[in-house]
């Protein structure tokens, strides 16, 4: 298991499009993606799950990647949110 603390940068937070981009990209691995965010845990790849949130611009999420390839889809959820989701 390896995990990561991340501020959300993109200024509309995790609407729709930006949760739809990351749940895709998250999908594609086998290992357990959960966002941690206001001491409840969401499954990274579902979007209903990462909408339900409301995860703001400026809000602290811990990411949890938790399998075969924990590392690289870790990785790669840092890559999307400090890169701002695509907004």
């Amino acid at each position: 298991m390896v995990s990561k603390k991340l501020t959300l940068v993109n200024p509309q937070g995790f609407h729709m499009r930006p949760a739809s981009l990351f749940a895709s990209a998250m999908g594609k691995y086998s290992s357990k993606v959960t966002i941690k965010f206001n001491g409840n845990e969401y499954n990274g790849k579902s979007l209903l799950n990462i909408m339900a949130a409301c995860i703001r611009c400026g809000s602290e999420i811990e990411l949890v990647c938790d399998g075969a390839d924990e590392s690289e889809a870790l990785a790669e959820a840092t890559q999307l949110i400090e890169g701002g989701l695509g907004d």
